[in-house]
Formats: structure tokens, C-alpha cells, sequence
């Protein structure tokens, strides 16, 4: 072979390598996530009430966390922003795949909105209708004696032929049984009942169970028609935020008062706001779309929560501490439930 020619086919082989290695920079899926700071959206066009428009000026804001899976190149670029987190992707899905996980959260987001809905409703004084129809399963645990029948999606509706108003009336049923009883679980999948019979494991709270995650199943019919489009959101965390875009448009007071208004947390049956992750992300989230106000929940640590994390901080005291570094301007608000918030706006 002529010189020239080794030396043309060097070149070759050299830009050959250096594109593969360039294509596996950008597009190699890792194990793991990059959690950054998502959007802060207005709620005016997620939520329709018939004949209730919201008309008032600002705003309420939902705010998210972007998730994608990381690449050699976005998980160097990770590595050098403050803002950013990089977790394993068991941490993130629990070994779900990416396609279970995505229907997980639009379970949660969807549970979220319905109880978002009654405590909007109930706060306004309007009329509504709640009907608990089961437990929405979300996993089903690697020492269940169900994985082979139950799978994520399906609405488990019965025990032993017993259907309780509330995920806890299962749990403690269920608690007073022994591990190893065989139960009879009744539920749906893809809209057709079954029943499977298995024995019951022991959980990791050392009490008799399923061997499920899961979340509520409720539907809230109310008198006034309402929809809420939470579009490609998912998870519990915008419960907060729609509560207060629905009760604004049901009693059209002025609470804003011009103000952009972020916050995030869950909803829960009797109006309590639950802690929720990557708070100190979507109060970059909620600065970079100019909010005012942050709704942050407070849920007082457990002193047995202190004893094993001595270096707890709060939903609350994580987002305070982020906007003093990064959001000056912007106020922070804890909140224990969906009254504190009202109250404040109301007196501030």
C-alpha cells in the first residue's frame, strides 16, 4: 500500500472513532437521571368551570421538575450546574421502566386533581360528590404473592369481599390478618373485574399485607361542571396550586391582587399539604417566571425522623434557604394546609 494511502485511511479511522465517540457523548442512555428546574405555568388555561371564568389579573403558578435521562454529555454538563441533581435511576423509578413510571405519575396527578377539586369545592361552599372507588395500584412489590395477577393500573375495589371509603380502611383490615392468610382480592384491569386468592406477606412496617404501593382511586362529581387539563404534568405535587385556582374561580375574589403566586405540595382528603422533592428546583422554577409569593409545605419532622437525619431540613426550610441564595425577592410562605394559604392571601 502506497503511503498516501495509509495515510488517507488514518485520517478515516480518526474521524470515524471520533464521530462514534461524539454519537455516544450525546445520545448513550445511563442508569441515572438529571433532575433541573421545569416551568412555572398559570393555571388560567388548565382549569374550565362552567360560567366561572378567571377574569382577575396575576396569576397561580404550578411548578415543576425536569426529569430526562442522562447522556455522558448532559451528565457532564449536570456535574457543573448548581441547579441540578444527578440520581440513580432506581432511586428515581424504583425499576419500573420508563413507560410504567410515566403511567405511575399520571395515576398520582390524577388522584391529585380530584382531591384538589373537593377541597376547592368544599372551601366555596359548593356542591359536590365524592365516591371512593378503590385503590389504584402503583406497584406491585417483588414479595407479593399478586405480581403475577395484580399489575400497575389496576383498581383493586375488594378484600375478602369487604370495599372500604379510604386506603387506610384497607391497610388496617389487612393489618389484623396473619401473614401467610390467603385473601380474596377483588379488582379491575383494563376495565374488567377479576379476583385472585393468595396469601398475605409480611411489609416492611412488620404488619400483614398485599405487598402493593398505592393511591387513592376517587371520583368527584359536582354540580358546577369543572375540567382541569393537567397536560404532560405528572405526580401529586400540583395539588395545592389547582385547590387554589379552582376555589379563585368558584368565589372570583381578588386574592391575587396582580401577584404571580408559585407554590407546590399535595392535596390530601382533609385539606393538609404534604411535602413533596426537588422543592429548591422549582423555586428556581418560580423566580425565572417572576413570582412573588412561594407556597412552600411544613410538615413538623417526627422526633424519631431526627433521631436517624439529624440534618432534616423541611420542604420549608429547603425552599427558604434556596431563594435566599438565588430568589431574594421572592417570599417565601409555609403552609400546613389549603386554609393557611387562603388566610394569607386574604391578609396579605
Amino acid at each position: 500500500m502506497k503511503k498516501s494511502n495509509r495515510k488517507k485511511y488514518g485520517i478515516i479511522g480518526l474521524f470515524t472513532v471520533a464521530a462514534l465517540f461524539l454519537l455516544w457523548l450525546i445520545f448513550w442512555p445511563l442508569n441515572s437521571y438529571i433532575e433541573s428546574p421545569g416551568e412555572a405555568d398559570g393555571l388560567k388555561s388548565y382549569v374550565t368551570i362552567k360560567n366561572h371564568p378567571d377574569k382577575r389579573s396575576g396569576s397561580y403558578m404550578i411548578t415543576s421538575v425536569y426529569l430526562q435521562r442522562a447522556r455522558p454529555i448532559t451528565y457532564l454538563w449536570a456535574l457543573a450546574d448548581p441547579h441540578d441533581t444527578i440520581e440513580s435511576a432506581s432511586e428515581v423509578t424504583g425499576g419500573q421502566s420508563d413507560a410504567t413510571y410515566d403511567k405511575v405519575q399520571g395515576f398520582y396527578m390524577q388522584s391529585a386533581i380530584n382531591e384538589a377539586i373537593a377541597t376547592a369545592y368544599k372551601a366555596a361552599g359548593q356542591q359536590f360528590t365524592k365516591k371512593y372507588l378503590g385503590i389504584y395500584v402503583l406497584e406491585v412489590q417483588s414479595n407479593s404473592k399478586f405480581k403475577k395477577s395484580i399489575k400497575v393500573g389496576d383498581t383493586v375495589t375488594k378484600v375478602n369481599g369487604r370495599h372500604f371509603d379510604t386506603s387506610a380502611g384497607y391497610q388496617k383490615y389487612l393489618s389484623h390478618q396473619k401473614i401467610g392468610t390467603p385473601v380474596e382480592v377483588t379488582y379491575l384491569h383494563n376495565g374488567k373485574q377479576h379476583v385472585s386468592t393468595h396469601p398475605l406477606v409480611r411489609l416492611s412496617t412488620k404488619k400483614a399485607g398485599i405487598g402493593i404501593i398505592l393511591t387513592d382511586n376517587v371520583k368527584v362529581t359536582t354540580k358546577i361542571p369543572v375540567k382541569v387539563n393537567p397536560g404532560e404534568l405528572g405526580g401529586p405535587s400540583g395539588g395545592l396550586m389547582f385547590s387554589l385556582q379552582i376555589y379563585q374561580q368558584l368565589t372570583n375574589q381578588n386574592l391575587r391582587q396582580g401577584r404571580k403566586i408559585a407554590g407546590t405540595g399535595t392535596i390530601n382528603p382533609d385539606g393538609s399539604v404534604g411535602e413533596i422533592g426537588g422543592i429548591d428546583k422549582k423555586v428556581i422554577a418560580a423566580k425565572k417566571a417572576g413570582a412573588k409569593i412561594f407556597f412552600a409545605p411544613y410538615v413538623k419532622p417526627t422526633k424519631e425522623l431526627l433521631k436517624y437525619e439529624e440534618q432534616h431540613k423541611t420542604n420549608y426550610q429547603l425552599a427558604k434557604q434556596t431563594a435566599k441564595k438565588y430568589a431574594p425577592n421572592m417570599k417565601v410562605v409555609p403552609v400546613k394546609t389549603f386554609n393557611d394559604a387562603v388566610r394569607y392571601l386574604e391578609n396579605h
